[in-house]
């Protein structure tokens, strides 16, 4: 898809179209010199090769955290094969948006190059040639240049600071962008399809796209035309200049078919000297596990397929993990005899919630559950209704048959109509965003606060309406209590801090697309002792106690810690 057939205005100058500095700035996020290292050497950019016969891309140098290592590793290499440094005129080509880190960069590389004994003026025309004031996305949308690597740190800019006319350009130009994504994806994309058979990208770059919804496109690309080669977890680690909430990873990418692929799962105190010694590790080819004080690191024999969620973890765990959903099916499969759905959102909170048990009639109420309420592991109800516009046919009530209903609503439509939901039905005005499911708050259920340290599910015994930050499960087969000690273990808070997006402080997300992560054994198949140790464990809260339940109930003869 080339930018000059779908925008004909698209020109050299407009390339470079607002965006705002402010924001660019914000974007920045400069990288420590040993992850530089360590990413050049995972993609092979090393001086004993002829780099000036390569070709390398930086879509975002900053003020030239990677450009010195790269110049210095082009020198040498130009030394030791017998080259000029203009031999490597072309050999890089770096893009930024910013004039100030255009000059930055190129006054960096030009001392490089004479501190590694070039002349100052080969030095100078070596870094005019390799560091552009340019916009990487959009210079690559009509380049049918291939090079060797693309390496970097992508820049970290929210969606809400790129003008809604760039964004909309970046999302047509780069397919892979849906959803809420981050500008990184573009970056992913663009890298990956410049690159010539076999050429590597390396990037240190937030994770989230692994394991969420918005990088479904780009995992799917990365399993149709390229493999992953190594994948290096460091959200603890301190791999910036600054301290960043950036949930980082190396990732090591191949234009080429999938074969092993290296998992590394890091610590705090994981370092330059350890990524020196786990890179010369990777480099050998020997051993299929690597363990040290700072890190963890295996070969699997393959990847994860199709636009899938990536896992994460430490390898031993993400080899269970995959044992485990062989063996088993996943909770919320009709297999499983469990559903799980979310609870209601309504769209307008401080209308559609009250503790006024008197506000409309009667039958127009359902106590709602919140998640305040789960706190203690019971469920305490807080003594908040659902205003229930919809009748148990699935249709909004007639308001002239509640007229106590009726005036409620009339008395607060115009925070009612200024909602997306009631502009697009205007005449349905007073509708929740989610319908109300006939006969949900009377069954029993799990409910499962949607941010949590740990796995915490607790009973309603009937009688209750979830509400949104709270998914539930139900069955006709299941003893709650059992699921509960089951749903309560180690077990299964592993899939959820597998693939799970981490919040601050770790939080966990236990939505539905993670809930359904956890394969269970068929309930007919837990043996009746088996189910009482589960019950118990729920009952008491006792989450030691159900991960040895589960994992007896699961076939395993211990859970890893």
């Amino acid at each position: 898809m080339k930018a000059q057939t779908l925008f004909p205005q698209l020109t050299a100058s407009a390339s470079l179209a607002h965006i705002p500095d402010e924001a660019v700035e914000h974007g920045e996020v400069f990288t420590r010199r040993w992850v530089v290292n360590t990413i050049l050497d995972l993609v092979g950019y090393t001086p004993d090769r002829d780099l000036a016969a390569q070709r390398l891309t930086e879509p975002a140098c900053g003020a030239g955290a990677f450009l010195a290592v790269i110049a210095e590793r082009v020198s040498q290499a130009c030394h030791e094969h017998g080259r000029g440094i203009l031999d490597a005129a072309d050999a890089v080509i770096a893009f930024d948006l910013l004039p100030r880190n255009v000059a930055r960069a190129r006054d960096l590389v030009e001392h490089t190059l004479r501190e590694t004994g070039w002349k100052s003026n080969v030095s100078s025309k070596v870094a005019s040639a390799w560091v552009r004031r340019g916009d990487y996305l959009l210079d690559q949308a009509t380049s049918a240049t291939r090079t060797d690597f693309v390496v970097g740190n992508p820049p970290y800019i929210r969606l809400e600071d790129v003008p809604d006319a760039r964004m909309d350009l970046y999302r047509t130009l780069y397919p892979t962008m849906v959803g809420r994504s981050d500008i990184y994806i573009g970056f992913f994309e663009a890298g990956l399809q410049s690159l010539s058979e076999g050429g590597h990208l390396g990037f240190i770059c937030a994770d989230r796209w692994m394991r969420n919804q918005y990088g479904r496109e780009l995992r799917k690309l990365v399993a149709k035309s390229f493999a992953l080669d190594v994948c290096i977890t460091m959200h603890d680690v301190d791999a910036f200049e600054e301290q960043v909430a950036a949930y980082p990873a190396i990732t090591v990418l191949r234009r080429g078919e999938q074969g092993t692929a290296v998992a590394v799962e890091t610590s705090r105190n994981f370092n330059g000297t350890a990524a020196h010694e786990l890179t010369e590790w990777i480099g050998t080819r020997k051993g299929d596990v690597k363990r040290a004080a700072t890190y963890e690191a295996a070969r699997l024999p393959h990847w994860f397929p199709g636009d899938d969620l990536w896992p994460t973890g430490s390898p031993a765990r993400l080899a269970l993990l995959e044992e485990l959903t062989k063996r088993f099916v996943p909770l919320g499969s009709r297999d499983s005899e469990v559903r799980i759905g979310i609870g209601i959102a309504t769209g307008a909170d401080r209308v559609f919630i009250t503790q006024d048990a008197d506000a409309v009639e009667p039958e127009r109420l359902l106590p709602l559950a919140m998640v305040r309420d789960t706190s203690t592991g019971q469920l305490k109800w807080s003594g908040n209704y659902l205003i229930n516009p919809w009748d148990e046919s699935g249709h909004l009530a007639d308001l002239d048959t509640f007229p106590r209903l009726k005036e409620y609503f009339l008395r607060n439509s115009a925070a009612l109509r200024k909602r997306y939901i009631a502009k697009k039905s205007p005449a349905k005005w007073y509708k929740t965003i989610d319908k109300v499911e006939t006969g949900l708050a009377e069954r029993p259920k799990l409910l499962f606060p949607d941010m949590k340290l740990s796995s915490h599910p607790v009973l309603d015994r009937g009688g209750y309406y979830p509400h949104h930050n709270l998914y539930f499960a139900t069955s006709d087969v299941w003893d709650l209590e059992v699921l509960g000690g089951l749903l309560l273990s180690k077990v299964a808070e592993a899939f959820v801090d597998a693939y799970a997006v981490k919040m601050r402080g770790r939080t966990l997300r236990f939505q539905a697309q993670y809930l359904r992560r956890i394969p269970v054994p068929l309930y007919r198949d837990i043996t009746t002792a088996q189910r009482e140790r589960l019950r118990e464990a729920f009952l008491n809260r006792d989450v030691l106690a159900a991960t040895e339940a589960a994992t007896e109930a699961y076939g395993l003869e211990e859970w890893p810690s």
